[in-house]
């Protein structure tokens, strides 16, 4: 007899009655939908002046809302097992110590909602979380593989969109890294160059070994032309995080056809991804884009100057008396040795979600009084950031060591049951679930999280730690049903 609630109909029920294939089919549908949100809202800021990127924060809850109702129903099933005490528990316990550091923080508001052109408050943790419980629910290696087309489609609007940037300058707060610097950075829909190579960095992985395990033609030569255009925009993203990205990347695909015994020939997907790369560089040299001659990193430019200060108003200028801006090297070890300094200042607590800059002003509160808009009393701090590029400083920094640990314990699990998960299955699925959440875990040694990025990467770790069952565990089950009906 179907389940029902309060004694009401079966098809108001239907959730109670839904099967496991039902579910994953639901779920994979509407976790691959809640992914792009955040590029689909963040189209309204790069068209029109009329918004800024406070409302891309909108396709973040709109994504998070869609991966609560499934981590609910998924709840409300049973499909959480047992092996993801240890992630979740750590990860339920980063989300709990960061009320803590909440509390501690300068603004409430700031802490809850983000900074308004970051939107990494509270509220973004709360939906990762969501996210993440959703994905490891699935029970299909169909629904995982929606998943990973999934992160491949958010990596092909980004590129799309990136394109448009590249060759015209339109669409983008990026189109001089400096001020007489026109270099047309590709940032997608991203609302970062840095960010979107980091993006692209799951997604580049999640087509190269999608057309190395599939043995659909037009399949195959799809995914072999987004790896292309990954790979081409991503030079234009100008950082030291894009090259990580494709060499990452790349290693992935050499793994996967050892890995999943395919055929040697689909090795030449390395030669194309590298020629794409190349070609996109040659471009620049060749002075095709923008007004400059010659390719070089720009990451402090990007990160500090055109990203942190101009379009976000979250950070000071850079102070050229202090670091070398040309220097990515320079930037990224003062970005860290300072963070490290606000970690020995604040523990326990951290600065508060999105609240790092703070921690780096200094000025007297009868100078504070003299502006009416926090972004414009941070602007005028020369030296001030708002961002670390390591995400695990960064989580130490903004919401104490303590999170930071879990955190790490966090990711750390969620590729230890992927591996694991692989060796049990040995599918493509798993295989590449496995992959993208090794690559942010790795990214995020010189990455940090952002509202465009980290839902693709907690569903993706999600669906890493997914309990699937092997056709052979499925056989047995059916067998030991039949024996205890009979």
């Amino acid at each position: 007899m179907p389940k029902t609630i309060f004694n009401s109909s079966e098809k108001s029920n239907f959730i109670l009655n839904m099967t496991e294939e039902q579910f994953s089919k639901l779920a994979s549908r509407g976790l691959a939908i809640a992914m792009l949100m955040t590029p689909l809202f963040t189209l309204v800021p790069e068209i029109t002046n009329k918004a800024t990127y406070a409302f891309s924060a909108g396709g973040l809850v709109a994504g998070g809302v869609i991966a609560m109702i499934i981590a609910i129903i998924a709840l409300m099933k049973k499909y959480i097992g047992k092996r993801l005490i240890i992630p979740m528990g750590a990860m339920l316990i980063m989300e709990l110590w960061g009320v803590f550091s909440l509390v501690k923080g300068v603004d409430l508001g700031i802490s809850f909602y983000g900074y308004p052109e970051r939107g990494e408050g509270l509220l973004a943790l709360i939906f990762y979380f969501c996210f993440f419980i959703s994905a490891s629910a699935l029970k299909r290696e169909s629904a995982i593989k929606t998943v990973i087309d999934g992160v491949v489609g958010v990596g092909l609007l980004n590129s799309i969109v990136g394109l448009i940037q590249i060759f015209s300058g339109q669409l983008s707060h990026y189109k001089n890294v400096y001020i007489d610097i026109q270099a047309n950075a590709a940032s997608g829909l991203s609302m970062s160059p840095l960010f979107l190579a980091m993006v692209l960095t799951l997604s580049l992985s999640a087509a190269l070994i999608s057309f190395i395990a599939s043995e659909n033609k037009k399949r195959s030569i799809g995914m072999l032309v987004c790896a292309a255009l990954f790979s081409f925009v991503m030079m234009y993203t100008y950082s030291f995080i894009g090259f990580c990205g494709l060499a990452f990347a790349l290693i992935a695909a050499v793994a996967a056809v050892f890995a999943l015994k395919a055929p040697k020939k689909k090795l030449i997907s390395i030669p194309v991804s590298i020629a794409a790369a190349a070609g996109a560089i040659a471009l620049v040299f060749a002075g095709a884009i923008g007004s400059i001659d010659s390719y070089r990193l720009y990451d402090g430019r990007i990160l500090w100057w055109a990203d942190g200060y101009m379009r976000a108003a979250a950070s000071g200028n850079f102070d050229s008396r202090v670091i070398d801006i040309d220097d990515t090297y320079d930037v990224y070890s003062y970005m860290n040795s300072r963070a490290m300094d606000v970690i020995e200042n604040n523990a326990l607590t951290g600065t508060g979600p999105d609240q790092l800059a703070f921690a780096l002003i200094r000025v007297t509160k009868e100078d504070a009084g003299k502006y009416s808009d926090i972004s414009d009393l941070i602007s005028s701090q020369l030296g001030v950031f708002d961002k670390v590029y390591n995400e695990y400083l960064y989580a130490a920094a903004t919401r104490g060591i303590t999170s930071a640990v879990f955190f790490a314990l966090t990711v750390l699990s969620a590729v230890i049951l992927g591996l694991k998960a692989f060796r049990r299955r040995l599918t493509a699925e798993s295989f590449t679930v496995f992959i993208l959440a090794l690559g942010g875990v790795l990214i995020f040694l010189v990455g940090c999280s952002s509202i465009p990025f980290a839902p693709v990467f907690w569903v993706a770790a999600g669906a890493a730690c997914a309990d699937i069952k092997t056709e052979k565990q499925k056989k047995a089950e059916i067998k030991s049903t039949k024996k205890s009906k009979a």
